[in-house]
């Protein structure tokens, strides 16, 4: 098994177990990207336990990016191959990029509502009430713009009865929130995990307004540059298949996945990674239903008709099911531990998305 990044954590490569060199030979080649984030981390677990290799790929891991704009941008321009990404996926396909998904890292093919890993944290004396939302009114909460948290900022907004010009929201990396909160810059911030963790944990008098709530669906794709998918589809599927048997070890072995995340994303502590783990493997499921596709259809409605998007697209041009329902056919018990995918979001060959009239 080989540990290997790009950059500065290549020192792994010494902790590599030595494979035969025809061995190596035989295997395909990929260069796959993530983002520093809990979520994603089915992809270092799938290398350090080897299931890359037992599906037939050497695949290296560029050093975690801080955002999904900063890997989109090193998939476009080749750094990468496939990237794991969510919302930035609709502002980059607005800009023009030929984006697919292809698979599905985190959200729920079994259902619609799917943001645990999510959650909101005020400060001491913020003013905001768990208990009712209107009293976000007039407050500051960062969030980051063209990202899953800003879509369900957006919502939770909606969900009070708010206007979006009610809320002051403040776009901020995920990383600065915990300052922003401990300084008073900001009432609130709302993000993914571990940084809601952490706050509770670092900044005295914090407190959780709202932990996911099904608000959203969890948008969290396998994305790939057109011309790339359509070359290499049997790569995609093995890599969708060693994937899928990382998510499902890592649901069954929650407390070692954690282990993993803290090598993984910089600073994590070990109990923080535990705790955001409970939440992660709620949502590791890397089947594509219909579901998924009015998951991402309704975020770009949303963000265009709010005006965060200047157009909208019909998102069966850039979503490919086909190698991923190929894997779901082919290995169904990689997939044995997950909710049944009800009949009426099953998807097979030749599967088209309809946007319903609301």
């Amino acid at each position: 098994m080989k540990l290997k990044h790009i950059g500065s954590l290549a020192v792994a490569i010494a902790m590599a177990i030595p494979i035969a060199a025809n061995a190596q030979d035989d295997l395909v080649k990929m260069r796959a990207g993530m983002v520093s984030g809990i979520d994603q981390i089915a992809l270092p677990i799938a290398q350090e336990k080897g299931f890359f290799e037992k599906h037939g790929l050497d695949v290296t891991i560029a050093e975690p990016f801080a955002t999904g704009v900063d890997l989109l941008n090193a998939l476009q321009s080749g750094v990468v191959e496939t990237a794991q990404v969510g919302v930035p996926m609709i502002g980059a396909v607005v800009r023009g990029m030929d984006l697919v998904a292809f698979g599905n890292y985190s959200g729920s093919a079994a259902q619609l509502g799917s943001d645990t890993t999510l959650a909101v944290v005020a400060r001491e004396g913020s003013g905001i009430d768990p208990k009712d939302l209107t009293t976000i009114k007039g407050k500051k909460i960062a969030t980051s713009f063209g990202s899953i948290n800003h879509l369900h900022i957006l919502a939770l907004i909606e969900a009070a009865g708010l206007d979006i010009k009610d809320v002051d929201l403040v776009s901020t990396p995920p990383p600065d929130m915990t300052v922003a909160l401990l300084t008073k810059g900001i009432d609130a911030f709302d993000t993914w995990d571990p940084w809601p963790i952490i706050a509770l944990k670092d900044v005295p008098g914090a407190y959780q307004v709202v932990r996911g709530g099904n608000f959203i669906s969890y948008l969290g794709f396998n994305v790939a540059m057109r011309d790339w998918l359509e070359n290499n589809g049997e790569t995609a599927e093995k890599f969708l298949a060693a994937l899928s048997e990382a998510d499902q070890w890592m649901r069954a072995n929650p407390e070692e996945a954690a282990q993993v995340a803290t090598r993984w994303v910089p600073g994590l502590d070990p109990a923080v990674a535990q705790e955001a783990m409970k939440y992660n493997v709620q949502q590791t499921d890397r089947r594509l239903s219909a579901n998924n596709y009015k998951a991402l259809d309704d975020a770009v409605a949303t963000l265009h008709r709010l005006k965060f998007v200047e157009s909208d697209f019909d998102v069966n041009k850039h979503m490919d099911s086909t190698h991923i329902v190929k894997v779901m056919n082919q290995q169904p018990g990689l997939f044995s531990d997950l909710p049944k995918i009800s009949d009426d979001a099953l998807i097979g060959d030749g599967f088209v998305y309809i946007r319903k009239a609301d």
